[in-house]
């Protein structure tokens, strides 16, 4: 017998929630990532529960434990529940009735085998009572072991009931899979005869399950795959792993954490942020990168500047792009450069210089002051 055990699943506010609905005789399962992540080892964020409780009943339960019920996503049986500040989802067992590829019409259901087989993946469909007491209807635990990702039943159905579920497949494997042991060929399989469907999906959903993928440990073989598929193509034009599986290789080497945007700039391609409605300050960032690449500023005056983040980032980037190794003192001069600060202000050339000069004349000294490995003082400067 499988039992998970963890500080979030003991907390006294997840018991009442799970409370709240078995002492008024319904059934009470954690689902999902929660379980998943639990058996992995890995911290639990987001804690799901489903129940054959319908959405009014639990709303009705919370209220009467004197806990706020939130009707998140009533229509499709989601309501949230706030215990001691920790939103609790809460979903109704579902079947779905009907798909258009993005969202379902969904029937509520009455078993946990029913709800099991709507899921997407079987490492996903993992249920745990209140005690920790694991049920797995559709043998995930085995593939959760071998860290293999399979979809439940057939791929192509798991698909065409939401598209995002390609996607989905290239993330999970990137965070969950073994690479050594390669990618489900079904679904592999069933993801490349059906991308087509992926133009029917929002580019907010698009962008925001691509982010994720882009933010893994290492994503290089499922993004590999994605390309040979011609998923990436669709998501971004042009794309290609040919500089990013290098970057990912000198990431580890220099000892540097992940970042989406440094990846997303080493796919190239014709492709722009705003294409996946990413954030505005991610379009700044990937646009900042993709013209220092070009610029020819050192790592120490990149990080003078922009801070060390970015001139890691375009350092890693320039190495990969031309397949090379990172300078070995990259680390120390993006130290240094971050450590660094100017020495002369406006007010010391305000008796010499006004308005256009005297910017031009702070620019000519901070560009000397650079030169100079950052050495020169203030007095040294303005002899």
């Amino acid at each position: 017998m499988t039992q998970l055990k963890g500080p979030w699943i003991d907390s006294a506010a997840t018991q009442s929630v799970m409370a709240m609905l078995t002492d008024a005789g319904f059934e009470a399962w954690f689902v999902g990532g929660c379980v998943r992540n639990a058996l992995m080892g890995v911290p639990v964020s987001d804690i799901d529960i489903t129940t054959n409780a319908r959405p009014e009943r639990v709303i009705e339960l919370a209220r009467a434990a004197g806990l706020k019920a939130i009707p998140t996503g009533i229509d499709h049986g989601t309501v949230t529940v706030v215990a001691a500040g920790v939103p609790y989802e809460i979903t109704t067992f579902r079947r779905d009735v009907e798909t258009h590829g993005r969202h379902a019409v969904v029937a509520f259901a009455d078993t946990v085998s029913e709800d099991a087989h709507r899921r997407d993946f079987t490492i996903n469909a993992l249920y745990a009572s209140a005690d920790g007491t694991v049920t797995d209807p559709l043998g995930g635990l085995e593939d959760l072991k071998a860290r293999r990702l399979r979809f439940i039943d057939d791929p192509a159905q798991r698909i065409q009931e939401d598209y995002l579920r390609i996607l989905r497949f290239f993330r999970f494997h990137a965070w969950y899979s073994d690479d050594e042991a390669g990618m489900d060929a079904d679904g592999l399989a069933a993801c490349s005869e059906h991308a087509d469907g992926i133009e029917s999906l929002s580019r907010e959903r698009v962008g925001a399950e691509f982010g994720k993928l882009l933010r893994a440990p290492d994503p290089g073989m499922a993004l590999a795959a994605m390309e040979q598929s011609t998923v990436l193509s669709r998501i971004w034009p042009g794309g290609s792993v040919r500089a990013l599986l290098p970057l990912l290789h000198l990431e580890t080497l220099s000892g540097v954490a992940p970042r989406g945007m440094r990846r997303l700039v080493a796919l190239g391609g014709v492709a722009e942020p705003a294409d996946l409605r990413l954030s505005k300050k991610q379009c700044k960032q990937v646009a900042l990168l993709r013209e220092l690449i070009n610029a020819g500023q050192g790592a120490a005056e990149m990080a003078y500047r922009f801070g060390a983040d970015t001139a890691w980032d375009v350092t890693l980037l320039g190495a990969a792009m031309i397949e090379t190794p990172v300078a070995t003192d990259a680390g120390d001069q993006i130290a240094l450069g971050q450590a660094a600060g100017f020495p002369v202000r406006a007010a010391d050339l305000m008796d010499r210089f006004q308005g256009v000069a005297l910017g031009d004349e702070l620019r000519r000294l901070e560009a000397r002051w650079i030169k100079s490995g950052f050495e020169l003082g203030r007095d040294a400067l303005l002899a």
